[in-house]
């Protein structure tokens, strides 16, 4: 399970990114050092003229302007709030689906923030600006931030496979069996935070505190939208009538990417770390998945996101190798031969040790387990 905010176990740590905790701090008598992200602090302004803020930065804050002209007399270096964007590039924590989604029933999902901020990125990413380039970087990193702090102590195992899987179908039905058994295991399920299996791996996730029949019944009501093509719209908001009817679901983490505008972000990852840059994004994703990564079905993506992850398993330059399952036997030998290739790296490596085949996606939870000695 995600395990909650990473500054519990931090206490060294001076990141301020929540209205609360900078009155707690003020409350101790001080904000010198300390990083304060995207808070509004308009109503602070006392707070602010009475607390020492030598050496503090301010991301995003907005502020009554006598107060950061103190905090700047105090030496804090203030970074004002960006007009007219449609994301928040000093953000302190990761998004949400209904912030990512938020106006969907009023006006379709083209009036949501996660299609705006879509829109800026087609805008912007070929103009050359370095303004934009610029924002676009200093996003990504709050996000990569906000994700360590949230998962420091958990256990990640990633799901991967394609966009494509259609709600309705049995592959879709297994990958969210498979999300729940995970989740109910423990673990705390990662996904490129897109459709298809992703999305499939999520909603497992989200419905593994509520009984069996609830995870068939919901299956049975996404049916009814099967595809976000040709209606985003009507995709997402059959998710939403999922987590309406069912509150309460179990949390995972879905990673996607702006880069990919076509695939928009599923609604059941209960924290979304979504990024600008795809390679960042990639990359970031594999490395956070601590305790191993399944493979379902995929196409060019995730024959990718297989050696991705394998090339650190096979130099061990991130530790120890983790467990890799791939599903799906005539896939992966036959229509697109990743197991073959994937075998004969391993071989006589620590990582041989570590890589498994199943044919379907019941046997990835106890393949994993084997892999990391837990079965």
């Amino acid at each position: 399970m995600v395990h909650g905010h990473g500054r519990q176990a931090h206490s060294h740590d001076r990141e301020t990114e929540t209205l609360e905790e900078f009155d707690h701090f003020v409350a101790n008598g001080s904000l010198a050092g300390h990083r304060v992200q995207s808070v509004d602090l308009t109503d602070r302004t006392f707070a602010l003229l009475s607390t020492d803020t030598a050496g503090a930065v301010f991301l995003g804050c907005r502020m009554q302007p006598d107060a950061a002209a103190k905090v700047r007399t105090d030496g804090a270096l203030v970074f004002p709030p960006v007009p007219d964007l449609p994301f928040d590039p000093y953000r302190g924590l990761l998004y949400s689906p209904d912030e990512l989604f938020e106006g969907l029933a009023a006006g379709g999902y083209e009036a949501t923030p996660d299609a705006l901020a879509y829109d800026w990125f087609q805008r912007t990413k070929a103009d050359g600006d370095i303004f934009a380039s610029m924002l676009r970087s200093i996003h990504d990193d709050a996000i990569s931030d906000a994700l360590d702090e949230l998962l420091v102590g958990a256990r990640v195992v990633g799901v991967m496979g394609g966009h494509a899987m259609a709600r309705g179908t049995d592959a879709y039905a297994g990958a969210a069996r498979l999300g729940q058994a995970l989740a109910r295991g423990g673990f705390t399920v990662a996904t490129g935070g897109g459709p298809g299996a992703m999305e499939a791996a999520n909603l497992g996730a989200y419905a593994a505190p509520h009984p069996d029949a609830m995870l068939d019944d919901a299956l049975e009501l996404l049916a009814k939208a099967p595809s976000f093509v040709p209606s985003i719209s009507d995709w997402a908001a059959a998710a939403f009538e999922v987590r309406g009817r069912w509150p309460g679901g179990g949390d995972s983490v879905g990673i996607p990417t702006w880069f990919y505008g076509h695939e928009p972000p599923n609604a059941f990852a209960g924290h979304i770390a979504k990024y600008f840059a795809n390679a960042t994004r990639e990359d970031g994703l594999l490395a956070r998945c601590n305790a191993g990564v399944i493979f379902l079905p995929g196409a060019a993506g995730t024959v990718q996101e297989i050696f991705d992850n394998a090339t650190p398993n096979y130099y061990e330059s991130r530790g120890e190798p983790t467990p890799m399952v791939l599903v799906n036997r005539t896939h992966w030998t036959e229509r697109l031969p990743t197991w073959p290739l994937l075998q004969s790296l391993a071989a006589g490596r620590p990582m041989e040790s570590r890589i498994a085949l199943v044919d379907s996606v019941d046997e990835a939870p106890d393949a994993l387990r084997r892999l990391t000695g837990l079965g």
